[in-house]
């Protein structure tokens, strides 16, 4: 079966992330960043099946949507029927779960198409092949914007923080540093982050 729940065994509180791609390699991939990342993963493979997995299909309404707990979704842009890009303004459009971040990934630099989903909601956009660094980030952010939620009623954007993070984090510097030193847990860390390679590529 294609839908896969699988938890960390960490007694510290968990994010459970619900990634979303058509590709088998893909899920894989994203799936295994977050497993070292000490997330709880479920994997869909289309945004129909997520929408189902969210009580959004029209069957069963919000049903079961207090057990669900899902923290984050991650979701390939192009996929067969329902696009990320759709999947992502169908969320924004509930108001059960409009407050979930949703992060787009995909293969192609398409500056138009990052704009319209960061305009539609979407948390983040990162190229593909998503990195370990990548995915460090973003459970950070996760957990720091749930910690404002209680202590502070003015939010920053989620944007800009991961762009702080990228360029002037300590943390940030030193796991670029560390890229070729033994602390590395695979050659999916060895490259810049997808914020920068956009960052980068939009320059050229």
């Amino acid at each position: 079966m294609a839908l896969r729940d699988l938890s960390s065994s960490s007694s510290s509180p968990e994010l459970h992330v619900l990634a979303v791609d058509d590709s088998f390699v893909d899920r894989k991939v994203i799936e295994r960043l977050l497993k070292i990342s000490a997330c709880k993963v479920t994997t869909v493979e289309s945004g129909t099946r997520a929408l189902q997995y969210l009580g959004l299909d029209g069957d069963n309404g919000s049903s079961g949507l207090k057990d669900l707990k899902v923290n984050l979704i991650v979701t390939d842009y192009s996929m067969p029927g329902l696009t990320g890009y759709e999947l992502l303004k169908k969320i924004k459009e509930s108001s059960a779960l409009r407050e979930i971040p949703v992060v787009i990934m995909s293969s192609e630099n398409i500056q138009p198409r990052i704009e319209q989903c960061m305009i539609e909601g979407a948390e983040e956009f990162l190229l593909k092949p998503v990195k370990l660094a990548d995915v460090k980030r973003l459970k950070e952010l996760i957990m720091r914007g749930g910690e404002a939620e209680e202590g502070k009623t003015k939010k920053l954007s989620p944007k800009r923080i991961l762009q702080n993070d990228i360029d002037s984090s300590p943390s940030s510097s030193s796991s670029t540093s560390s890229s070729s030193s033994s602390h590395d847990v695979s050659s999916l860390d060895d490259d810049t982050p997808s914020s920068k390679r956009i960052k980068l590529e939009s320059r050229g």
